[in-house]
């Protein structure tokens, strides 16, 4: 189980998926898609080189193995939007262009 991740691992994270960063008393990121706001994370801006992945992760709304691909690169901005599809996230353009039955 992940327990920690670098600083500059999540900043990397924040900057790969184009989140709007915004530095209050905690560093926090939005993810926005289509000009719609889907999610925010938080971080502290803690002297600590580390930060709880665990949290980090469950505000992406991704698993263990998506979060390891997000640092590694496996996983790219639009593999995150395809998550965030599935899981009802994000609208998905094919189920909006449906005509009413």
């Amino acid at each position: 189980m992940m327990s920690d991740a670098k600083v500059h691992e999540i900043d990397r994270i924040f900057r790969k998926l184009e989140m709007e960063i915004r530095n209050s008393y905690d560093r926090l990121a939005f993810f926005k898609h289509n000009g719609v706001r889907i999610l925010k994370t938080r971080r502290s801006h803690g002297k600590s080189k580390f930060v709880p992945a665990n949290k980090i992760r469950q505000q992406l709304k991704i698993n263990e193995e998506q979060f390891a691909g997000l640092i590694s690169c496996d996983v790219s901005k639009q593999d995150y939007i395809r998550i965030l599809t599935d899981k009802g996230l994000i609208a998905n353009p094919k189920q909006e262009s449906k005509p009413a039955s």
